[in-house]
């Protein structure tokens, strides 16, 4: 009976994100994943025979020789793209917090969640295939690319029932998966909340196969910082500090590792904020470095809005890189 209860709770998750994806593609992402994200050209259709009139660089003249008589390579455009989602589900994606002052916080995994679900359904909304690669430690789980609002719904049941364990979450090997598995060419979305080392050879590599895009999922709690304190306005990437909030308990979810940070002291406090700046900046000047857009999606509020304006930026810029 337990596992039924599971189960109900889970499809009601799944229904639940199901309905304010499908809303958010319908009324506030319509247009822009499909001005954006474009197939990738032309692709190989079938030779014919040479007609008056046809370019001579078409020629195929492999089957030309073959025949005695010239025939030309004939190409169709191809529409149909290739969307891939790689969703982080070490345990670190479990984090939660819940301040007295926000009704609208959610887990880092269930912010996730509803990404794959806006990128799921416009892909369906659009004709695109979908595909899913979740990892943590050990072999990276993979659900091919389909077409469909019912594969889109699997894609969404599959981020959020997949169970948040391990220390690390393997990004490296992950990239590497998708490297062997997918060889034309696809938007990759690498979902996570990118704590650790970051694998910088393989995803310049992915970056230089496919369109690639970082998305950054983290609660700002997590980093040790209060996101209702802001440093400066006219920062594009601000790192706030955390309060001073007296002696703060902390545990990492993927060690299990304890310790007790004194919020009342400057030292740690700045040292936090520190080493935030640091990683974070560290990130953006790789992804800029190797043609990765990076997109930050809060665990706060809406998750189209930061969605739309991404699509509004790279519409802006004329796609990809």
């Amino acid at each position: 009976m337990a596992d039924s209860g599971l189960d109900r709770q889970m499809l009601a998750q799944v229904r639940r994100i199901q309905v304010r994806t499908d809303r958010m593609v319908t009324d506030v992402m319509a247009g822009g994943y499909s001005s954006v994200f474009r197939g990738s050209g032309i692709e190989f259709d079938e030779v014919r025979e040479f007609a008056e009139g046809d370019d001579l660089r078409s020629i195929d003249w492999n089957v030309t020789a073959r025949a005695g008589r010239p025939f030309v390579k004939k190409f169709t455009e191809e529409r149909e793209l290739t969307v891939l989602l790689l969703l982080d589900v070490s345990a670190s994606t479990a984090f939660v917090t819940r301040p007295p002052d926000r009704t609208d916080s959610r887990s880092v995994a269930a912010t996730m969640a509803l990404f794959c679900g806006c990128i799921a359904f416009a892909a369906a909304k659009n004709q695109d295939k979908v595909g899913l690669v979740t990892f943590s430690v050990g072999q990276p789980r993979w659900v091919p690319a389909k077409k469909g609002r019912a594969h889109a719904l699997r894609i969404i049941r599959d981020a959020v029932a997949t169970e948040r364990t391990g220390a690390g979450s393997a990004l490296g090997e992950a990239v590497d998966f998708v490297a062997r598995v997918q060889r034309k060419k696809a938007v990759v979305f690498v979902i996570s909340d990118f704590f650790g080392a970051t694998p910088e050879r393989q995803l310049r590599l992915l970056a230089q196969r496919h369109d690639t895009i970082a998305v950054r999922v983290r609660d700002p709690f997590e980093g040790g910082v209060d996101p209702r304190v802001r440093t400066s306005a006219s920062d594009p990437d601000p790192v706030p500090r955390l309060p001073n909030v007296g002696l703060l308990h902390r545990r990492d979810l993927e060690t299990g590792q304890e310790i007790d940070l004194d919020t009342s002291s400057k030292a740690v406090v700045d040292g936090l904020w520190a080493a935030q700046v640091a990683e974070r900046t560290r990130l953006r000047e790789f992804c800029q470095r190797a043609g990765i857009d990076l997109l930050d999606v809060p665990t706060f509020g809406s998750v189209a809005d930061p969605i739309v304006r991404f699509f509004q930026m790279r519409e802006k810029r004329g796609g990809r890189r």
